[in-house]
């Protein structure tokens, strides 16, 4: 019978016999665990040799004799010849050091498990009669997997003295388009602070017992201010919750998510942030747009919709190799277009709305500089929405002989 057991190693001396590919694989899990590690072999294979050099390992280069063991917590012995790891093992045995033996497939008195992370939570597989690690790699895989999906249950059941804020970029909608870090957290959160953009379909997987604050804006319409938010935050993640604060896009990117940061940081609260998929790219490609093409655009500019234009966003607009992306843009549409073509920007420069990227409802009207606004109007375009000026907009970029679109046409 075996009993799988965790065991710090940090600051805890570690033996290994042997200095070949073996032990060069365990050294490295060894000093990830913050062990100190001592290798007594002969001579070291090229992996231990360049280990042991740049860790500043302690190396004896010679047999192994009882005195190396003395001070050991734990043994690891591969030395390629069975007698002698055997004679290690039973060594370790009488001095009740445990040791793991890698050389006769007995495995000694411990074994390493097949182990895979998530955060802070280990899962580790071990056979308990008989060695067949091939089957133990192949179940710890699916089980890592599993928890790289956000499918296994990660969420603490004892709060902490501090929370922890994680800021996830849910990218343009599909639940499968948000990162393996960003479901995963999902999975460990107590509450989810969440906007009406983004991911919102995971909401429906989380547990009954997690909290799910709906802090979303819509034009004109802000029913839970910015402050009031950071006060969510920081008062969930006082009382020691684990809350993830879930944003379409990316949260760095027109999402606030630099004042979220800031608000918890000014509290004492741990906070980190993990990137998503923008609407600045992931909407236009949607639709078949790449915001920069070998030939046709070379610089992006990306702007505020809802701010007037800037001298240099009207020099983009003017600039035949620049793709203007506008963010929230679709009330002051007319007063863009007004002010980009009374710059001097060309008429005819292609413009492309995209409407609901990414979801079911996805719509894209093309058109130009000069007819974008009454386009909008008659097609009835609707928030949210991303808009491209350039030449990458126009209908036909990647299919010229194929595809021949008026003005209007909402179809890839």
């Amino acid at each position: 019978m075996t009993t799988m057991i965790g065991i710090s190693l940090t600051g805890r001396q570690v033996v290994l016999v042997g200095g070949g590919d073996v032990a060069a694989r365990r050294i490295r899990r060894f000093l990830l665990d913050g062990a100190i590690v001592r290798i007594v072999a002969p001579e070291l294979g090229e992996a231990t040799a360049r280990l042991a050099a740049e860790h500043t390992l302690e190396w004896r280069a010679r047999g192994v004799v009882p005195g190396d063991l003395d001070d050991a917590w734990l043994v690891h012995t591969a030395t390629g010849d069975a007698r002698l790891d055997a004679d290690v093992a039973a060594l370790c045995e009488e001095r009740r050091i445990l040791c793991i033996n890698a050389g006769d497939g007995s495995h000694g008195s411990a074994r390493l498990a097949a182990e895979t992370r998530s955060g802070d939570s280990i899962v580790g597989v071990v056979s308990d009669a008989g060695v067949d690690p091939g089957r133990t790699r192949m179940l710890r895989d699916a089980i890592g997997e599993r928890l790289r999906e956000g499918g296994l249950p990660l969420r603490r059941r004892r709060p902490t003295a501090v929370g922890h804020v994680h800021l996830v970029g849910g990218g343009p909608g599909p639940a499968d388009l948000i990162t393996v870090r960003g479901r995963r957290l999902l999975s460990e959160a107590d509450v989810v602070v969440t906007d009406r953009l983004g991911p919102t379909g995971v909401l429906g997987e989380l547990a009954p017992e997690v909290e799910v604050v709906d802090v979303g804006k819509r034009p004109g319409h802000h029913p839970v201010p910015q402050h009031e938010i950071n006060e969510i935050l920081v008062e969930r993640a006082g009382r020691g919750l684990r809350v993830v604060r879930l944003k379409g896009g990316d949260p760095f990117v027109y999402g606030r998510g630099g004042e979220e940061v800031a608000a918890c940081l000014a509290a004492g609260i741990p906070v980190d942030v993990v990137p998503g998929l923008t609407s600045i790219v992931s909407v236009p490609q949607a639709a078949g747009i790449p915001v920069t093409h070998r030939g046709t655009a070379s610089a992006l500019h990306v702007v505020n919709g809802q701010d007037a234009p800037t001298a240099a966003t009207l020099a983009a607009l003017r600039d035949a190799q620049t793709t203007t992306v506008v963010l929230m843009g679709v009330s002051a549409l007319l007063r863009f277009a007004e002010a980009a073509l009374s710059a001097g920007a060309d008429p005819e420069l292609p413009v492309a709305i995209v409407e609901s990227g990414h979801t079911d409802e996805q719509r894209t009207t093309h058109a130009t500089l000069a007819t974008a606004a009454a386009e909008a109007a008659a097609t009835g375009v609707r928030n949210p929405a991303v808009l491209v000026f350039g030449h990458v907009a126009a209908a036909d970029l990647l299919l010229p002989s194929l595809v021949s679109k008026p003005a209007g046409d909402t179809t890839l």
